[in-house]
């Protein structure tokens, strides 16, 4: 299995969170739209920190499931 991940994510520009994010709270995922390998996702909290990459099908899979309302915690 190939390693998905980006080690210094604040190197790439263009991240956004959700509308919904509440910018005081810090609690937020951040991804970056058009990245060749996928679609990258980090944490809000730390942005120079790693991000993963998760393949384009597979990550509009799980936003469409958690729009559906088909995930549970």
């Amino acid at each position: 299995m190939t390693e998905r991940t980006i080690q210094d994510a604040a190197a790439l520009s263009g991240w956004r969170k959700s509308s919904h994010s509440d910018n005081n709270a810090g609690s937020c995922l951040e991804v970056l739209d058009g990245h060749p390998a996928g679609v990258p996702v980090r944490d809000s909290k730390n942005p120079g920190g790693p991000a993963l990459v998760f393949p384009s099908g597979g990550w509009a899979s799980f936003v469409a499931a958690v729009r559906a309302g088909e995930l549970s915690v």
